[in-house]
């Protein structure tokens, strides 16, 4: 998916650097209360950066706050491909939610008292005023419940025309938005595992070489296919496209 460089890539911080003792001297139980959230479930260790701590919430949280959102959304990034696996085999610095562009509105609805800050212009973070209407160049929202709180959920927004979904890497991509995401066995919409390797094959790192590897004996030929010709027109030449069409021919 489209992504906001972690903290250590970012050239300018958000009002300078945060004190990361703050969230230290907070238990888990503290601060999940204070996002409205139960006190079991807790996410992976903190990431630390000097923009202030990754502390992600869990899908199970993430669908607890996103629930009655009345919007379609869906879990991207590794948990995306984790949850289309379905077994953890990794572990996650941040979590990512991709709403469609027109939506955008709903999140602070669903997360009403939590601080926004949008990628804009991308590499460097603003607060997202209430009922701003965000501009096409910014993808990216980092979300924490207040200041001195870890970041906790990445917002991701993408296109959409009508009843499809158009990616923003490559507006000849489009797919009805019914069929863009699958629903766990637990409930929790998560995109299609096709579409989110799309997204990550533009400048694979090593945990998108792992989750490739990972859900590629699931992809049957028409995502192969798909996948195939997306990366083809979209980036050219990328080392997945071996696997794909080498795996599909056995």
């Amino acid at each position: 998916m489209p992504r906001l460089p972690r903290a250590e890539e970012m050239k300018v911080s958000p009002g300078g650097a945060l004190d990361d003792k703050a969230f230290r001297e907070h238990p888990d139980a503290v601060r999940l209360a204070a996002a409205g959230l139960p006190n079991q479930d807790v996410s992976v260790a903190p990431t630390r950066t000097p923009w202030g701590t990754w502390e992600p919430l869990t899908p199970s949280q993430v669908s607890q706050l996103f629930a009655a959102a009345g919007a379609p959304w869906w879990l991207a990034g590794g948990y995306a491909i984790e949850l289309a696996v379905g077994r953890r085999f990794r572990e996650h610095a941040d979590v990512d939610v991709l709403l469609l562009r027109r939506d955008q509105l709903i999140a602070q609805h669903v997360l009403a008292g939590w601080e926004w800050w949008a990628a804009d212009p991308p590499g460097r973070l603003r607060r997202w005023l209430p009922g701003e209407t965000l501009p096409a160049a910014v993808r990216d929202i980092w979300c924490r419940p207040t200041a001195d709180q870890p970041w906790r959920i990445q917002l991701m927004l993408d296109e959409a025309s009508g009843e499809e979904w158009v990616s923003c890497r490559n507006p000849g991509l489009r797919q009805p938005i019914s069929s863009l995401g699958r629903t766990s066995e637990e409930g929790f919409p998560y995109l299609a595992p096709e579409i989110q390797l799309f997204y990550k094959a533009k400048t694979p790192r090593a945990k998108d070489d792992a989750d490739f590897a990972a859900v590629l004996p699931l992809l049957n030929t028409r995502q192969r296919q798909w996948l195939v010709k997306a990366i083809t027109e979209t980036y050219g030449t990328r080392h997945w496209l071996t696997r794909l069409t080498s795996d599909a021919r056995h």
